[in-house]
């Protein structure tokens, strides 16, 4: 889904989404000059439907690929380089997080996006709140990275659909409210 031999810096997310309009245009302003000086082949794919005019005006910066809805967003994910998750403004469990921890990619957010996923950090998401540090880390991990295998083994053990049903039953049969 990217030129060949460009590394991808990639966000997923429905793109009239107030937050993540927010995370995509403050990345793109803030943190992706910085990782362009250090690496001009890097590409930001933000992948996802309806993107609000100030997304569309993202494409027309340098390196910055807006795709629109797509049949799959696995095929992007597979592709990426790192996964970002620049959210400004969330609550709960990001899926856009769980999905690229579920591909085996690495994980670069801010606090706010792995709030709602215990474990996040530990399982090797990078968690940067400033632009400058989530430039570092991205590039950080475009060098090398090797934390994507922990991060599938926390959505295979704690957030797959029978790992949240088990949680559910035992609640039941001890007599807890769930």
């Amino acid at each position: 889904p990217y030129p060949p031999g460009r590394p991808a810096v990639v966000f997923t997310g429905a793109m009239d989404y107030h937050a993540n309009v927010d995370a995509v245009r403050w990345f793109a302003e803030a943190a992706l000059p910085s990782i362009r000086a250090a690496m001009p082949e890097t590409i930001f794919a933000i992948v996802g439907s309806n993107p609000a005019p100030p997304v569309r005006a993202l494409a027309g910066a340098d390196g910055v690929l807006v795709t629109g809805r797509v049949a799959d967003i696995r095929p992007y994910l597979a592709h990426a380089a790192v996964v970002v998750a620049p959210l400004r403004i969330a609550r709960g469990v990001q899926n856009k997080v769980l999905e690229a921890l579920a591909m085996a990619r690495p994980v670069v957010a801010t606090a706010n996006a792995v709030q709602g996923i215990p474990g996040a950090a530990q399982a090797g998401v990078c968690v940067r709140d400033a632009a400058e540090g989530l430039a570092a880390a991205v590039i950080e991990r475009l060098e090398g990275d090797d934390s994507a295998p922990a991060g599938r083994r926390l959505v295979l053990e704690r957030y797959t659909w029978q790992a949240q049903v088990d949680v559910v039953a035992e609640q039941l049969l001890r007599g807890a409210p769930v």
